[in-house]
């Protein structure tokens, strides 16, 4: 039987080899490079009452299946004023209100229900002490915005942009939900979040100088560290570091917290755990189809660990790449932003896997401390069926982008080195993106105790149609032992929901029957059936046949 399977694969990887690129990647299990930490398992969204919508539990219970790590999940708007708004780009909780005299009134109700929806999915939170409550805002009128796709980003910028017009009050707000999130969920469990403070202030989302951004994390450290004095609190979450104004915005914080006048202590510094900043990347449309820009996201990341790495005071903390995708808004769909075309589909697979690869690359370049890269990308309620959102999953279906991280689920250990014929190397694509001839078709591969894995991809920038590529495998270090090999795959004709649904006929009202069809082609499936196989000498050759923008994973176990 165990001939017969070891047959079938390689009369299957025969049948395939008549494409025109071949390029061979060797990869040596005896060789470490760095541990295989999932840094990958941090997602979020803008908004924050979708957690306890249906498709939103649904998700997170699928988000936290696949990682062998709790899963951090961020969140906007987790203090903006209103009731249970579920609008794009805007959530609230009203937590925070005045009565007649001017008295703050507290009330955790929805806050709770979000927070206790991830809990009871293994979710763990990034707090976001985010945004101003309307009673507080300097500038509250108008306050919610009535954004929509199509409109200009900074129609959003409304009231709860402002600073507090008391910061006592604000750090009493902060005081009291630590407070209450210890009684209610333990001291050892919040100690376990990450705590931060509002998002890319460097842009419209505040509204204040960069000096009352520090003053305002002075007093929310402050407030955060008298409620639980173990808490972790980071920040200073601004955009692009590779930009002249947001990388001065990122030092002069730095430069606060470690050697300016504490605004809320009067003291020396500010208490700082860990580090955030964002990177995007920047797709257009060039010839009638998407370009996307890995290059662009992938400087600034670079320049971000370059900042940090230079503080000889904050070289070792960790770093959160607070949002980390191809661009910069998930709720523009691409019938109004036809450049976010690529999310759908394979391109936005392909992409995620290599340029989570020169994530870690670029970490250890720069030894940086990397922790977390969020993908800002999760669930719209109540949207059309695959309506280009960033977004994982469509109306509980799940998109091929999402089995990537089911891949990265399967490896663990160590990374150990992978070399080929004519890899981009990640300075490569960080300074030119993958825009020649050749494709980006590389590996990241790890090595456990009983297990090995190998994650190929065919990428490239441009997303048009291509030759399959035959990647010529050379596998050394495993055990001579007999292995079984399982190869998963993303293309057009695996894990893959929305070519099932196109080839439907893009139902906007799926049947049960569709429906259930689609939530299985959005699984990560199975090339072929497993295969049994005996390294000689350590060593194991085959072929693979990857399309263009697939990826594949060989997950080896023994």
């Amino acid at each position: 039987m165990k001939k017969a399977a070891f047959l079938i694969f390689a009369i299957l990887i025969a049948n395939l080899s008549f494409s025109q690129e071949t390029k061979t990647i060797n990869v040596d299990f005896n060789k470490q490079i760095g541990k295989m930490y999932p840094f990958w398992a941090f997602f979020g969204a803008d908004e924050p009452n979708y957690a306890y919508m249906k498709d939103g539990k649904k998700l997170l219970s699928e988000l936290s299946a696949l990682s062998p790590v709790p899963v951090y999940f961020r969140a906007h708007s987790l203090l903006n004023s209103g009731h249970d708004t579920l609008s794009l780009k805007w959530g609230s909780t009203n937590v925070y209100t005045e009565d007649a005299n001017g008295n703050p009134v507290y009330d955790w109700k929805i806050i709770d229900k979000i927070f206790d929806t991830y809990l009871q999915r293994g979710i763990k939170p990034m707090a976001q002490f985010s945004f101003m409550p309307e009673a507080l805002s300097t500038k509250p009128q108008p306050y919610e915005h009535a954004w929509k796709p199509g409109m200009h980003y900074t129609e959003i910028f409304k009231g709860w942009t402002f600073p507090p017009k008391n910061y006592k009050k604000w750090a009493d707000l902060v005081y009291a939900w630590v407070k209450h999130s210890v009684e209610r969920y333990g001291k050892a469990e919040v100690e376990s979040w990450y705590w931060e403070l509002w998002n890319e202030p460097n842009i419209g989302y505040w509204s204040g100088t960069v000096e009352e951004y520090c003053k305002l994390y002075d007093y929310t450290a402050d407030a955060a560290k008298r409620a639980l004095p173990t808490i972790r609190m980071g920040g200073p979450e601004t955009t692009g570091p590779n930009w002249n104004k947001a990388a001065e915005f990122l030092k002069v914080f730095l430069n606060h917290c470690s050697m300016g006048k504490n605004y809320a202590t009067g003291k020396i510094g500010s208490p700082l755990d860990f580090i955030t900043f964002h990177a995007k990347g920047s797709p257009t449309v060039v010839n009638n189809h998407v370009q996307m820009n890995m290059g662009t996201q992938l400087r600034d990341i670079s320049e971000g660990f370059r900042i940090v790495t230079s503080y000889e005071k904050y070289k070792n903390l960790p770093i959160i790449i607070g949002e980390s995708d191809p661009e910069g808004c998930a709720a523009c769909g691409m019938k109004t932003n036809p450049q976010n075309a690529y999310r759908n589909g394979t391109m936005y697979s392909s992409y995620t896997a290599a340029s989570f690869a020169r994530k870690y690359a670029l970490a250890d370049h720069f030894k940086a401390n990397l922790l977390g890269a969020v993908s800002w990308s999760f669930e719209f309620e109540n949207q059309p069926y695959f309506y280009g959102f960033r977004d994982l999953a469509t109306n509980g279906i799940d998109k091929p982008v999402l089995n990537v991280f089911r891949m990265f689920g399967l490896m663990s250990g160590q990374r150990v080195s992978v070399k080929g014929n004519q890899s981009y190397t990640f300075e490569m694509v960080r300074d030119s993106s993958v825009r020649g001839k050749n494709a980006d078709i590389d590996a990241l591969a790890s090595k456990d105790v009983n297990s090995a894995a190998v994650m190929l991809w065919n990428y490239h920038d441009d997303d048009v149609k291509a030759e399959d590529a035959t990647i010529e495998l050379n596998l050394s270090g495993l055990p001579n032992k007999t292995i079984n090999l399982q190869h998963y795959r993303i293309d057009d004709e695996n894990s893959n929901s929305y070519e099932v649904w196109k080839n439907m006929g893009s139902p906007q009202s799926p049947s049960k029957e569709q429906i259930s069809t689609l939530e299985k082609a959005g699984q990560l499936t199975l090339l072929t059936s497993p295969v049994y196989l005996k390294p000689k000498n350590g060593i194991l050759k085959m072929n693979v046949i990857l399309p263009r923008q697939g990826v594949s994973l060989l997950k080896m176990d023994w």
